[in-house]
């Protein structure tokens, strides 16, 4: 199995699928983690010198944070039901979550200045659907954290991609810290398949052929791009969801694409 796979076991204690950390990706920013919480389980953390995003993934949880208090947030069906309902913690705080019902919640996380700003919840109602591509290129995407919002690495998106369409296509990597040209990026994609028991296809690729790994995605699964060029392809009959997480050195998203595939993109 390529060690690009992250692949979910049976919930822990703490309901943790996996646990995608710095050290155990070989990388400096990005760590990622999904956790199923039955009704009534609870997850609590310190965020020390990182700051989270907690995306509910699917279900309703209540969520505590100083300066928030406790909130229900939460309550689309699964990750294909519309945008999400997220929290975000800064560096230097903590957080608890207790489900209300089943429900399941994505864990991202990056480097954070503690004290720099303070958390805040991040409604679905003010995430708005962004069209982007045509015809067999094209996918929804949701901003839950993007560039013009505040925080200190983190970036995240969930994108939907319909059954047969391609998705990071062209293909594009942000893998140097070279703005405004590009910047340097790592990033995971947690996918989920409708129905569960379909796949999608992953390549990711680096100009000189140092890194090419083709990937077959399953529901559930988590890709690791330390570098290169990262294209996504859904199957015929099979929609597909990912949750991105990006952090690096600098908080700007500027990608780079791959010149034998950039004239896509001027075809009427």
């Amino acid at each position: 199995m390529s060690g690009l796979i992250v692949k979910p076991h049976e919930p822990d204690a703490e309901g943790r699928l996996f646990e995608v950390t710095p050290a155990s990706a070989g990388w400096s920013y990005v760590g990622f983690a999904v956790h199923c919480l039955a009704d009534g389980q609870r997850l609590a953390r310190e965020t020390g010198g990182r700051e989270c995003c907690i995306v509910v993934l699917e279900g309703r949880v209540a969520v505590a944070t100083p300066g928030i208090g406790e909130s229900v947030i939460g309550g689309r069906a699964s990750p294909f039901a519309g945008a999400p309902d997220s929290l975000y913690v800064p560096a230097g705080s903590h957080y608890s979550v207790r489900a209300e019902g089943a429900a399941a919640i994505a864990l991202c996380t990056a480097p954070g200045v503690a004290g720099a700003r303070p958390a805040r919840l991040i409604p679905a109602a003010g995430i708005k659907p962004e069209l982007r591509g045509r015809g067999s290129n094209e996918r929804i995407v949701y901003n839950i954290l993007p560039e013009w919002e505040p925080a200190d690495s983190l970036l995240v998106v969930e994108v939907r991609t319909p059954a047969g369409n391609w998705s990071s296509y062209p293909p594009h990597k942000h893998d140097r810290d070279a703005p405004p040209e590009e910047t340097l990026l790592e990033e995971t994609y947690y996918h989920r398949i409708d129905p569960p028991q379909g796949f999608a296809f992953q390549r990711i690729y680096t100009d000189d052929r140092s890194l090419d790994e083709a990937l077959v995605v399953q529901d559930g699964d988590c890709v690791l791009v330390p570098r290169g060029y990262h294209p996504v392809g859904a199957a015929h009959g099979y929609d597909l969801y990912y949750l991105n997480v990006m952090a690096g050195p600098k908080r700007t998203w500027r990608f780079y694409n791959d010149p034998d595939h950039e004239w896509i993109l001027s075809k009427a």
